[in-house]
């Protein structure tokens, strides 16, 4: 028990956890584009981690403290593309901010986050562009509408846990849980068979398993289950195409 609130509150809370989830999930796809560089990671996961820091304390006292902690995570960005990329991936970063920005800010009368049932496709554009042009070359539409549908799926698990408390609509609470549950469903489908027809055959693999294992974790999701079940156990569906490829490829 102790463990389990030393990994909330350490791991979990501190947003390290997502943002590794989110970076893992990034290089599944670099490994299978080739495009695999340590620089790359290190950007993806110094933009994810900021970027869940300043969603998670907006309105709170720590606010400032953590714009300042953004600020130098922002630079710590810029010196990393300039040191080992180009101009353009300094662009496309600086774009995937300004996009984060928009989803949940103070300063703004209206957010993304506000606006009723966008906010799930709203995260799942935001991971497809880390994952199909941030780092790769060109923009790779499979890798990108892969992501998206995948990711779109796993916010949905947090809206049913959120149902009782979510002071907008939400699709639990329009169409209920079980239909919103449906709806996952066929977003997980849509993206394997897409990583079934158009990614390398391991990768393809590890996804399709992926995939199996994320029905599962979501067929069980439900409002009487506690936090961890969602912010440890649905959040690892992220990073489970990257450990599956990895064991198919060296065990």
């Amino acid at each position: 028990m102790n463990c389990l609130k030393v990994l909330k509150k350490y791991i979990i809370d501190s947003q390290v956890y997502v943002a590794a989830m989110g970076t893992l999930f990034a290089v599944f796809f670099m490994l299978e584009q080739n495009t695999f560089r340590l620089p790359s990671v290190l950007l993806l996961f110094i933009t994810y981690f900021s970027g869940y820091l300043y969603t998670k304390y907006q309105g709170s006292k720590h606010i400032y403290r953590i714009l300042v902690l953004n600020c130098i995570a922002g630079i710590a960005c810029v010196v990393l593309i300039i040191l080992n990329h180009n101009q353009v991936r300094l662009i496309k970063w600086f774009v995937i901010v300004v996009l984060g920005l928009l989803y949940n800010s103070f300063f703004l009368e209206t957010y993304i986050r506000k606006i009723p049932l966008l906010k799930i496709f709203y995260v799942g554009l935001i991971w497809g562009l880390m994952n199909c042009w941030l780092t790769i070359p060109e923009f790779n539409f499979a890798i990108f509408f892969i992501s998206f549908f995948f990711t779109t799926a796993l916010v949905l698990p947090f809206d049913i846990r959120d149902m009782k408390t979510d002071t907008i609509a939400t699709f639990p609470k329009l169409i209920g849980k079980q239909n919103t549950k449906y709806l996952a469903y066929f977003l997980i489908f849509i993206a394997m068979m897409i990583a079934i027809f158009y990614l390398k055959l391991l990768f393809a693999s590890a996804f399709f398993i992926a995939s199996i294992i994320t029905f599962v974790f979501t067929y069980y999701a439900d409002t009487k289950r506690n936090d961890l079940y969602f912010s440890f156990g649905i959040e690892t569906c992220s990073v489970l195409p990257f450990l599956f490829s990895v064991i198919m490829k060296y065990f």
